[in-house]
């Protein structure tokens, strides 16, 4: 069967006159249309299915609270409905038990598409930045955590660490970068010194910046400014409520290398399911496209990957095939996992398909 598309992701341009050969349930071939060709199934926009580093929960499941390969599936299966093919898992700071049961679920789930690994987000984070995160569970980086990474290494399952720099032993941050853990820095206090020395020793990311983080000052640039001026890779929460659009646009204008910037949705698990969930005990709703605590804080997003990717292109004026970049090879990239294209043997429920109002369509069988 050929797809055609108004505009189809080539080598990260939006380009007209492409569909796809399927059988059904994978792509056979890319290929220029012939004049006035249209395909048993025409779409506005064809894409390689996105990558998102930062789930946290989805369709009603929170990773803290199902830390299982049922849970991790059930995640991934929410936000393929939504158009994210990818994700990394992520659990956040909390009990060890809770993160060891995180590690074990994503080892069982290796290989499995869509799941590509773990991201730990926490729990070793600087309490004055903790945002939602419950300080109980805040503590060093110690060998406990060590010994997790390398389980999931030596099971060669991606992970993605965040941690606050500043207060880590450096031994152990170079005994997990040395492992191929990615280190991120976020929830962190870091001076622009600081994240200095955190990039000398092996921090290649940071975690939704300006979120949990002191803000950058004219005289005090702190780890924002250091951040934005580094060569490192950066997340960034589009949904016009994390970050404001100007200071997002700031941001990626003064960077000093292209493609080192990458979306992130921070998912809970609303999208795609209720409109609250329990974290910590305590009850997270959905309010005025907010999700908040009890306390009025903000607690993760209720936006998947793709809105991130609309709204960064309707509010901010960034290039449509820019934003999708910016959802797909940056941060495959990021984490050195290997990229995803148009091409023969992609299974067709990992397109990223849009009708003419820019909504996902499901292909083929999943």
């Amino acid at each position: 069967m050929l797809i055609s598309a108004d505009l189809t992701l080539v080598q990260g341009s939006l380009q007209p006159g492409f569909g796809v050969e399927t059988d059904g349930r994978r792509v056979t071939a890319l290929r220029r249309l012939r004049p006035q060709e249209v395909g048993a199934r025409h779409l506005h926009l064809l894409a390689p299915g996105l990558t998102d580093l930062q789930v946290n929960g989805g369709g009603g499941v929170l990773v803290n609270t199902t830390p299982t390969p049922e849970g991790l599936r059930a995640i991934r299966a929410a936000h393929l409905a939504l158009g994210t093919a990818a994700i990394l898992p992520t659990v956040i700071t909390d009990a060890p038990n809770v993160i060891e049961a995180a590690a074990e679920a994503a080892i069982a789930c290796k290989g499995e598409p869509g799941l590509e690994g773990l991201h730990i987000e926490g729990p070793h984070i600087a309490p004055a930045r903790r945002g939602t995160h419950d300080p109980r569970h805040i503590r060093p980086l110690d060998s406990r955590t060590i010994s997790v990474l390398r389980r999931l290494r030596d099971a060669d399952v991606p992970v993605l660490l965040t941690l606050a720099p500043e207060l880590a032993d450096p031994a152990l941050m170079a005994q997990a970068a040395e492992m191929g853990v990615v280190l991120s820095a976020g929830h962190t206090a870091a001076t622009s010194a600081e994240t200095q020395q955190a990039l000398a020793r092996g921090v290649t990311m940071f975690t939704h910046l300006f979120n949990a983080m002191p803000p950058m000052l004219s005289r005090d640039p702190g780890v924002v400014g250091a951040a934005i001026l580094s060569d490192a890779y950066i997340g960034l929460i589009a949904d016009g409520i994390h970050v404001d659009w100007q200071a997002l646009r700031i941001a990626m204008a003064a960077r000093p290398v292209a493609g080192r910037s990458f979306l992130v949705s921070d998912a809970m698990p609303t999208v795609g399911g209720p409109d609250r969930f329990t974290l910590y005990g305590t009850e997270i709703r959905v309010a005025d496209g907010r999700l908040i605590n009890a306390e009025g804080a903000l607690a993760g997003a209720h936006v998947c990957l793709l809105d991130c990717v609309l709204r960064l292109h309707r509010h901010a004026g960034t290039p449509l095939d820019e934003a999708l970049t910016m959802a797909s090879d940056i941060p495959r990239r990021a984490m050195g996992l290997p990229p995803r294209e148009l091409a023969a043997g992609l299974p067709v429920d990992q397109l990223l398909a849009l009708d003419g109002d820019l909504n996902p369509v499901r292909i083929g069988q999943p």
